[in-house]
């Protein structure tokens, strides 16, 4: 049953919050969906937005400013929560970069994680099938963007099931979680010690892998270089090899003087939208 939680009115469109029993995650999980204007008329592109470490479905929309812009373009934005939550696993809220609000967009393997954190099955399958089922968005037309952990998820999952997304790009993501601690954190618990696991969870490895153009249509990534995490976590030069060895179009815009945060993302996320709107729409 999908329970909406809150409606507001915004740029023409409506803001929407909503919670779902999950069946992958076996929890209720919340999500957000801003409905352009245009949903009014019939079905319009959609785009997914994964958010990072310590983000809910609200933290997107509160911040990135990306309601102006979905409503001008006729894109459905949907942003879901980092990770199920209450999940009752022992230290699951110690960590602010694991456990609850650090799911990393993937399918644990290990336990006690296994039993409820398995985000890429929800994301990719569960909540894309519900949105294009309940809402009125376009089932051809479906593209994928995100920050930080959110980044590394939506290039991840675009790479890992061709055909499910038509577009994608991101804000500073973990770009080859496999030499950062943030991704051996994680990658450690939620997959155990066998690090040849890890690379189906790794960007770089996984274009690295294929070593041929996966997405024809290009990937556009914004990086600040005033980014406190650039060096340490993020790593996009070894995307960056990765695509020009696999032929894989890529925009990486490195801008001067930009952190992290959402002052970031909002600065160029009428690129963004544009970007995904031109892919989705031709």
């Amino acid at each position: 049953m999908l329970e909406t939680i809150s409606e507001h009115r915004c740029f023409g469109g409506v803001q929407a919050f909503y919670r779902h029993p999950s069946r992958e995650n076996g929890l209720p999980m919340r999500f957000s969906v801003f409905h352009p204007p245009q949903a009014k008329q019939g079905p319009v592109p959609v785009l997914f937005f994964l958010a990072g470490l310590t983000c809910t479905e609200e933290t997107f929309m509160i911040k990135a400013g990306a309601q102006r812009w979905a409503a001008q373009y006729g894109v459905m934005l949907v942003a879901p929560d980092t990770s199920p939550r209450n999940t009752g696993i022992a230290d699951a809220t110690r960590d602010w970069d694991f456990g609850e609000g650090a799911g990393f967009y993937l399918d644990a393997t290990q336990p006690p994680w296994n039993t409820h954190f398995r985000m890429e099955s929800y994301i990719v399958h569960e909540l894309r099938d519900l949105v294009l089922d309940r809402f009125n968005a376009n089932k051809e037309r479906v593209g994928i963007f995100g920050h930080s952990m959110g980044g590394h998820g939506a290039l991840v999952l675009a790479l890992r099931h061709p055909g499910r997304f038509a577009s994608v790009s991101a804000f500073a993501p973990i770009a080859s979680p496999t030499r950062c601690p943030w991704g051996q954190k994680a990658f450690t618990n939620y997959l155990g010690p066998d690090r040849a696991t890890w690379n189906a969870y790794d960007a770089s490895e996984l274009m690295k892998s294929r070593g041929t153009p996966l997405i024809p249509q290009g990937i556009l990534i914004d990086q600040g270089l005033n980014d406190q995490f650039l060096k340490e976590q993020l790593l996009p030069e070894q995307f960056e090899e990765a695509c020009r060895s696999a032929g894989q179009p890529l925009t990486l815009r490195r801008q001067e003087g930009y952190d992290h945060g959402y002052y970031f993302i909002s600065t160029f996320m009428e690129d963004h939208l544009a970007f995904h709107s031109g892919i989705l729409r031709s």
